[in-house]
């Protein structure tokens, strides 16, 4: 494997082009990727002021492996062979291009962290263990006192207020301004509350859009002081109905395996595991 068997762009429209069915095939595997450009394609710049880079393994129509960047966020990457890694790894490095982590399944992540340390010198230190699922047959438990509703425009300044709470806890890279986040969601109602008969909200639920017929749940977010009380549950089953109502063949979601609470939980509703990924930062 050649370094130089990677094809390199910056233009988006190009990358999908020759990625595109590629990433189609396998949707489920590829949810991010194919969210992420998405979005990209809609709401040019939405992931920082730098230009992303894409980049694709193999001929137009014969691709077999993928990355995106979206400066700062880390390297996203599909699945590789070790050699694949490595090639790539070379070929970043030798580019000169700065990438803070990377992210990717477990075996990929691995081997791609060791090719970085090699050819950079960097320490490549694990962050963070997910488990994809996929939903099966959706089982509501009893719900809590309450009913579930789609966010609208009284909610922005509590949306706004939970995502940067959430990319906090979660250690995302923190945006100045969450307005944009909120009103995005708001404007196409993709993110359900739950709310206390006294129609007070206590947990929120988001989803993408629908891109070749996956819809991914994120975020799923309670406040701290109100955890516990079987509302994140409540909110993603209603946000679970809502991605099977707009059409999705397949509903997702990722879980931080460091939590057990948040993995039972979507297992009991009908979750099932279908690949572990890894994140990795670099220094």
């Amino acid at each position: 494997m050649r370094p130089d068997d990677w094809h390199l762009t910056d233009d988006l429209s190009a990358f999908l082009d020759r990625a595109g069915e590629f990433l189609r095939s396998r949707p489920a595997l590829h949810t991010v990727p194919l969210t992420v450009t998405a979005r990209l394609a809609g709401e040019p710049g939405p992931y920082g002021d730098e230009a992303p880079l894409f980049g694709s393994l193999g001929r137009v129509g014969e691709v077999r492996a993928a990355f995106f960047h979206t400066p700062p966020r880390r390297l996203y990457l599909t699945s590789l062979s070790p050699e694949e890694a490595d090639a790539l790894a070379a070929r970043l490095a030798r580019s000169g291009r700065p990438l803070p982590g990377v992210n990717a399944d477990h075996g990929t992540v691995t081997a791609f962290a060791a090719a970085w340390q090699r050819r950079t010198g960097a320490t490549a230190t694990p962050y963070q263990r997910e488990r994809l699922y996929r939903l099966g047959t959706l089982t509501p438990p009893r719900p809590p006192a309450g009913r579930g509703r789609v966010a609208d425009g009284r909610d922005r300044q509590r949306l706004m207020r939970w995502h940067r709470e959430f990319v906090t806890a979660t250690g995302g890279s923190p945006a100045a301004d969450h307005g944009p986040w909120a009103d995005s969601r708001i404007a196409h109602g993709r993110v359900t509350l739950w709310e206390t008969p006294d129609k007070t909200p206590v947990s929120m639920a988001g989803r993408t859009p629908l891109v070749a017929g996956q819809i991914r749940v994120t975020p799923v977010y309670t406040p701290p002081h109100l955890r516990g009380r079987g509302y994140a549950s409540a909110v993603t089953v209603e946000v679970s109905r809502a991605a099977l109502a707009a059409g999705a063949a397949e509903v997702l979601l990722f879980a931080d395996l460091a939590n057990p609470t948040s993995n039972g939980l979507y297992q009991r509703i009908g979750y099932r595991p279908v690949a572990d990924f890894a994140v990795y930062d670099f220094t």
